[in-house]
């Protein structure tokens, strides 16, 4: 449907140009022409034009990653590996500001001339600035939603560990620069938090009072080796900033009787956000009607099992019941090379050589309340490190969590999603693209949707019983 989207845009745009321009041959209709060529003039200008395009995207980029540390971290790229993002009030709004001037300025840019990648490449940069500025100007996360500031301190130090990218006295470095962070951070998120909405207070509580483990466990693997005083000034950061968590998390709870259970952005919100933030050409009613239509027919999939407990996951079918966590972890993790011969034997897809390993890991407690069911942390587009992860929550064969008992019973559909020829494969195939715009735009439609045709090509080719 993107494709046809973009395809639509480019046709009446460039239908839009010819109606302007009268040419003085008539036009050449080869190839697409009217689409994909540009006379001599136009090409010469829309390059140095596509050029400054570019300029600016990478620029944006650039000032990105250095605003937002913790996220960079994340994406391998550790350039600012001491530092937390700064959500003073005054930092917030010079942020906003830059993202909605930068937007208005691509939106001024004239493309008609372009040449159609060119014009996708502009499509595609437009809508990730106003994917940003939609945050800016109507979700407003920094005064609405409390998960931001618990997610910061959380993601600055898994940010951290996941990946063994330097050695453990520098990672073990940075993270008491970021913990020492913290308790002004959750201060600052107080005060920002003018409309706070239950539903993310209540889980971010929930986050701040699980994060104990990943602060005092996890993260010390990294202090075995260091020298006795920067061990004891990673402890007493550490314990700091866990008994700041705490406190927001207590604070948070003082509040809860006035905060709204819910604040929906509306249906004009969302119908803009469909259009200009995702490129799709559909509206909030044909998004439902969608939505609709796939359940009734998974309802009447399931409907026509031979035996209807089939579609509750029940760990106690399985043939291999894994002991405990450890088996459990190594038990899903092995699965994934048979699912790999299957594609390859039928000659499904084409695996490149570059893609790295796909591990299974215990998902830290931290990520419990916003990931019960866990999540996938694909190579980032700045990493050096192709592995890719998948976090599933601890062992337990009686969970109430449908995809945990699904997980234990058989683990291949949730692979075949969250791994191969699922996420991992797909983003660590974007990583790897050569123009930078493309390569940055994690278009979560694009991502969900070739995760769940990945997921119908396997059923259809018979790996399922």
């Amino acid at each position: 449907m993107k494709a046809a989207h973009l395809f639509l845009l480019l046709t009446i745009s460039a239908g839009t140009a010819r109606a302007q321009t009268p040419r003085e041959s008539p036009p050449d209709l080869s190839d697409k022409a009217l689409i994909t060529k540009a006379t001599p003039a136009a090409k010469a200008t829309s390059s140095g034009d596509a050029a400054a395009l570019r300029k600016i995207a990478d620029e944006y980029y650039a000032w990105r990653n250095e605003n937002y540390p913790v996220r960079s971290s994340d994406a391998g790229k550790h350039d600012w590996d001491n530092r937390l993002t700064d959500y003073s009030a005054g930092k917030i709004a010079e942020r906003a500001q830059h993202v909605k001037a930068l937007l208005e300025k691509v939106r001024r840019m004239e493309t008609e001339a372009w040449p159609k990648e060119d014009r996708i490449d502009w499509i595609l940069f437009r809508a990730q600035l106003e994917r940003v500025e939609f945050g800016d100007r109507v979700l407003k996360s920094e005064q609405t939603n409390p998960q931001v500031y618990v997610g910061e301190c959380s993601n600055g130090i898994f940010s951290l560990l996941k990946k063994e990218y330097d050695t453990p006295r520098h990672r073990a470095a940075a993270a008491t620069a970021r913990l020492k962070q913290m308790p002004a951070l959750l201060k600052q998120g107080l005060g920002n938090l003018q409309s706070p909405v239950k539903l993310y207070a209540q889980l971010a509580m929930e986050s701040a009072r699980s994060i104990d483990s990943l602060f005092t466990d996890s993260l010390m693997t990294l202090a075995a080796d260091l020298p006795a005083a920067e061990n004891e000034e990673l402890v007493r950061s550490r314990d700091a900033a866990v008994a700041a968590l705490h406190n927001y998390a207590d604070e948070l709870e003082k509040r809860l009787p006035k905060m709204v259970d819910f604040a929906p952005m509306g249906e004009a919100n969302y119908n803009y956000y469909l259009k200009h933030g995702l490129l799709l050409p559909l509206d909030a009613t044909q998004v439902e009607m969608l939505g609709r239509a796939e359940l009734a027919r998974y309802r009447a999939l399931e409907s026509m099992l031979p035996d209807p407990a089939m579609a509750d996951p029940n760990p106690l079918r399985s043939k291999n019941i894994p002991p405990d966590q450890e088996s459990f972890l190594k038990e899903y993790e092995s699965r994934e090379q048979e699912m790999i011969d299957f594609l390859q034997e039928r000659n499904l897809l084409t695996l490149p050589e570059y893609l790295g390993p796909f591990q299974i890991r215990q998902l830290p407690e931290a990520f419990k309340p916003t990931s019960p069911g866990g999540f996938m942390n694909p190579p980032g587009v700045y990493d050096n490190d192709a592995t890719g992860f998948f976090f599933i929550p601890t062992y337990n064969p009686d969970s109430k969590n449908f995809y945990i008992r699904a997980a234990i019973e058989d683990p291949r559909p949730i692979l075949g999603h969250e791994g191969i020829p699922g996420h991992f494969l797909q983003l660590s195939i974007a990583n790897h693209v050569p123009n930078e715009i493309r390569r940055q735009n994690d278009d979560g439609v694009f991502v969900e949707g070739w995760a769940l045709y990945g997921e119908e090509m396997l059923l259809r080719s018979g790996l399922y019983p």
